[in-house]
């Protein structure tokens, strides 16, 4: 299995900052959205990736992002593992120090 690409909470952060263009999953439940995401961000539980997969375009790069990076982790492998391009945010939302949205 190919490894997985990361990118660190600080590195995500200048990115959104700079204003890049940017496909980020966040797929964690409903209660844990209720705090904030990070801004752009699509929410997409974990759960419903797989019926989702329509919503993706193997084109592009995904960067998935849960509470602590498990969870993003499998999904980036099942992803991977059909033909996606993906990147897992590590240390997840618990060291996300940018600003968050509502």
């Amino acid at each position: 299995m190919e490894a997985i690409k990361e990118i660190t909470p600080k590195d995500l952060e200048a990115k959104v900052e700079a204003g890049e263009e940017l496909e980020i999953i966040d797929v964690r439940e409903d209660d844990e959205v209720e705090n904030g995401m990070i801004e752009g961000a699509k929410h997409i539980r974990m759960n419903d990736i797989p019926g989702e997969l329509d919503q993706f375009d193997k084109e592009k790069e995904y960067i998935f992002v849960c509470h602590s990076g498990g969870r993003s982790q499998n999904v980036c492998y099942y992803m991977q593992e059909r033909g996606y391009k993906t990147v897992n945010m590590v240390g997840g939302m618990s060291h996300w120090t940018g600003e968050i949205v509502f």
